[in-house]
Order: C-alpha cells, then sequence, then structure tokens
C-alpha cells in the first residue's frame, strides 16, 4: 500500500501559500508589481495552493478511501500547478534583477 501524500501535502501548501503571500505584499510595498506579471502569478499560486491545502485536508478527514484517494489526487495536481506558478514568479524575478 502507498505511504499517504495528503499530510505532506498539506504541509507544503501552507508554507508555500505563506511563501506567495510574502511575494504579493513585498510586490505592493515596493511597486513592482506594475510593470511585470508577477503579481499575477503569485495570486494565482496563492489560491491554487489554499485549495489543495483544503482537498488535502479533506483527503486526511474523509472516512471514504475511494474520496480519500479522489481529494489526494486534486490536491496533488493543484500542488504541482501552484508550484509551477512560483516558478515563474522566480524567473520574472531573476529577469528583473539582471536587467
Amino acid at each position: 500500500m502507498m505511504e499517504k501524500k495528503s499530510p505532506h501535502i498539506l504541509n507544503a501548501s501552507s508554507n508555500l501559500l505563506g511563501f506567495s503571500l510574502i511575494i504579493i505584499t513585498s510586490l505592493k510595498i515596493t511597486k513592482i508589481s506594475m510593470h511585470t506579471h508577477l503579481d499575477e502569478f503569485a495570486s494565482v499560486s496563492c489560491m491554487l495552493f489554499a485549495c489543495s491545502c483544503f482537498f488535502s485536508f479533506l483527503a486526511i478527514r474523509t472516512k471514504s478511501e475511494r474520496r480519500e484517494h479522489k481529494y489526494e489526487t486534486i490536491a496533488d495536481y493543484l500542488f504541482l500547478i501552484a508550484l509551477f506558478c512560483i516558478v515563474l514568479a522566480v524567473i520574472i524575478v531573476t529577469v528583473k534583477i539582471i536587467d
């Protein structure tokens, strides 16, 4: 039997949700967001990380094994897409710093 990923997804998603919120806050303070799509990527990642947290929590709490697998899969894919958005945000910051 495979080890359950839901607790790991919940932990990582909640940490990266905080990281994304820090990115958005720092962009608003420094007023960099007007010149890039960085805040859009960070905002999308926040929403996806929050949804990933929600579905991984549901997977942990549900009694049905079929639902648990379904929720865990949804949380896993949302986490992956959100991670991709954060990577794009980091690439934008790196390009902005190099310019």
